[in-house]
């Protein structure tokens, strides 16, 4: 009995091409497509299987449908006088009506049931043309991207400029406020000095008198910086508050 064509139609049909350089993976496709009315099952094999990753490496295609083969050739040092030897093969077999274990299937398949098809790998350098063209293609990248930024930018930097001004207001207030603060502090230590002198002087009713007055302005004003405090902690959480929300 004669041996079986292929069933499975195989895009490429002859070769597999791996274009370089073949210093990171190269990735070709190879597509099975089943025309028939049966289901196929399918087993790709190579001869040099350290270097190729192949998915899916096995499967079952239905009537009319088609499966996608990744093939991966991994990094090596590509000379371009040798030649490449390296060969897939598609092996396939009809699937029974029930397939359970595909191992079995193929262990126990007969010669005359199997059908194959063979492919050459074949490698190949990018062309003047291509790194031309791969070399513009990334200078003009970065061009794309910087006008995308500018685009982004302008939106980003209108309300920008609405909290800067926000926040330059907020700035001034609190400087007025130290600067109020700051001469309450001047005030009330010059107070307390004078408290100091009179308290070095000799005592006499009328001293004792002014020294209470004084004390009292002393205290009424110690206890006003604080308030101030207070207050302008406030107005500035509910300014810093509302810039932020």
């Amino acid at each position: 009995m004669s041996k079986l064509d292929q069933i499975l139609v195989l895009d490429p049909p002859c070769d597999l091409k791996f274009k370089g350089p073949f210093t990171d993976v190269v990735t070709t496709s190879l597509k099975l497509r089943n025309p028939s009315d049966k289901k196929v099952c399918f087993k790709v094999k190579t001869t040099a299987p350290r270097r190729y990753c192949v998915r899916p490496n096995s499967g079952v295609i239905d009537p009319g449908a088609t499966v996608v083969i990744s093939v991966m050739l991994q990094p090596f040092d590509y000379d371009p006088n040798e030649k490449s030897k390296h060969k897939f093969m598609v092996q396939t077999i009809f699937a029974p009506s029930h397939v359970s274990d595909m191992d079995a299937l193929w262990k126990d398949a007969k010669p005359d049931d199997l059908m194959d098809s063979k492919l050459r790998c074949v490698f190949e350098l990018p062309s003047e043309n291509d790194k031309a063209n791969d070399i513009e293609a990334t200078k003009a990248a970065p061009v794309m991207t910087f006008a995308k930024g500018d685009s982004a930018a302008a939106a980003v930097c209108v309300p920008a400029s609405v909290d800067d001004t926000e926040m330059k207001k907020v700035l001034e207030k609190c400087k007025r406020l130290q600067a109020e603060m700051n001469k309450l502090a001047e005030e009330n230590r010059q107070i307390k000095e004078d408290g100091i002198r009179m308290r070095k002087m000799p005592r006499s009713d009328h001293m004792t008198s002014n020294s209470t007055t004084l004390l009292g302005r002393e205290a009424s004003t110690a206890s006003l910086p604080s308030l101030l405090v207070v207050i302008a902690a406030i107005f500035i959480g509910f300014f810093l508050g509302k810039f932020i929300l």
